[in-house]
């Protein structure tokens, strides 16, 4: 049994990556001795994790075998950074760009020199004026085109994955950097048929959606990135086939998303519901279960595989996604031909739209889904067979167990980044220092 300290937001922390983490820690604790050290404020932290403060003086009591970190493209896990970079651990990369939240971090607390830094050495092949953009808040979409993985990889004993693009990508970008696994994410809950009619009824009569009528689903966080703007305008399209169908939108609109307005301009207003954000996996699962397909889309992409498209897939529902690299394995349906995609194999698990021309197969796709119930059954069945296969909790733990052995044998990196490149607290302790007119032989 090793002894493990596990680096990731769980919840109430409402993130994919907190709730991936709760599944994990109930499967492996039983395998190993795992203390979990999660971010400040300590008040309403889940029982049972600690205070990532508390981490060196445990690890130096009594040493860890190996730090496991959780890593997403996202704030939640600011706090894991300054410990993944001391103490090499496992890194899984839920996202393979990080440069949003990275950059966001770094200039939030007025350190501009060394996100500087840190993007030229992320990015040696690029101007470092490009950082400039970021200073200036210059970002989001530019944020793409670098990733700003290098520093974590080159610092990490081992890494994992969740797709062979990505972990052929990172081993480009870094090809002496540490050992590479894909590993499968589990994401959702599996219903049997009468429990999936029965959160089907709960969910409509919740929702006031008549037992019969047509309902297209998008789920999770509704921003532009998701296409939002794209399904409105495809869905107004598809009412003129199918006047009777309906809209779910279940999920909090970003705040740069004027979603009623976006709504209000198609005219749709009738024939689409907003629900906010949905408090409880089981709320979510019987809105899920409530639509006849869903709309699962992202571009730009930060190499993620969607929480909610998985949940989908676990309950049997169509879906309809834009054709990316990273989901190149999943065969799918072209709605321009509704032929496989590129060399997949296999049935179908859903639709993918070219993202050139988006608008047009996302038309032909809500079209066909609409009136083909058949198209639909079939879709959803092998939906829930693949995800069964490659996404169910019980897969994830599988691949875990396998990953965290090979892990306990990876060797310590040896840094190969300047000295100077991260700030090992030199300067804060200069700032203090001086604040109390302390000599400087003790800075």
């Amino acid at each position: 049994m090793a002894r493990l300290a596990w680096f990731s937001p769980v919840p109430p922390v409402r993130s994919g990556i907190a709730a991936c983490s709760a599944d994990l820690l109930g499967a492996l604790g039983g395998d190993h001795e795992i203390d979990v050290f999660v971010d400040e404020p300590v008040v309403g932290r889940a029982p049972g994790t600690r205070s990532a403060h508390d981490f060196v003086w445990r690890h130096r009591q009594r040493p860890y075998d190996l730090t496991v970190y959780q890593i997403g493209n996202s704030s939640h896990h600011d706090y894991e950074w300054p410990y993944l970079l001391r103490y090499p651990g496992l890194v899984v990369l839920h996202d393979v760009q990080l440069h949003h939240a990275r950059a966001a971090a770094l200039l939030r607390q007025g350190r501009a020199d060394a996100y500087r830094r840190e993007f030229h050495w992320d990015h040696p092949d690029v101007s470092p004026d490009l950082a400039e953009l970021a200073v200036s808040g210059f970002d989001n979409q530019l944020y793409y085109n670098w990733p700003m993985t290098r520093l974590l990889v080159e610092a990490s004993r081992h890494i994992a994955v969740h797709s062979q693009h990505a972990a052929d990508r990172l081993r480009e970008e870094t090809p002496a950097g540490p050992p590479i696994d894909v590993i499968r994410l589990g994401h959702g809950t599996a219903l049997s048929d009468d429990e999936r009619q029965a959160a089907r009824a709960r969910g409509r009569a919740r929702l006031g959606l008549p037992a019969d009528g047509l309902v297209f689903g998008c789920f999770g966080g509704l921003s532009p990135e998701k296409r939002i703007p794209q399904v409105l305008t495809a869905f107004a399209s598809t009412l003129t086939a199918v006047p009777s169908a309906r809209l779910l939108l279940a999920g909090a609109p970003a705040d740069h998303l004027d979603l009623k307005a976006e709504i209000k301009r198609r005219g749709i207003g009738s024939r689409t519901i907003v629900t906010g954000y949905v408090e409880s996996d089981e709320r979510l699962t019987e809105y899920i279960a409530a639509c006849d397909a869903s709309l699962t889309l992202r571009w730009p992409t930060a190499g993620e595989l969607s929480g909610p498209w998985l949940r989908c897939l676990a309950l049997g529902l169509p879906t309809v996604i834009v054709d990316l690299a990273h989901l190149a394995h999943v065969p799918a349906l072209d709605p321009r031909t509704w032929q496989v995609h590129g060399g997949a194999t296999g049935s179908p698990v859903c639709i993918a739209v070219d993202i050139l021309d988006e608008d047009h197969s996302l038309h032909l796709a809500m079209r066909r889904l609409a009136g083909h119930p058949a198209l639909r059954a079939k879709l959803g069945q092998a939906a829930a067979d693949f995800w069964q296969g490659e996404h169910s909790v019980e897969r994830m733990v599988e691949d875990y167990r396998a990953l965290i052995r090979r892990a306990l044998d990876s060797p310590m990196p040896t840094p190969s980044w300047p000295r100077g490149l991260l700030d090992d607290g030199g300067s804060v302790l200069e700032g203090v220092t001086e604040a109390f007119g302390l000599p400087a032989v003790l800075r």
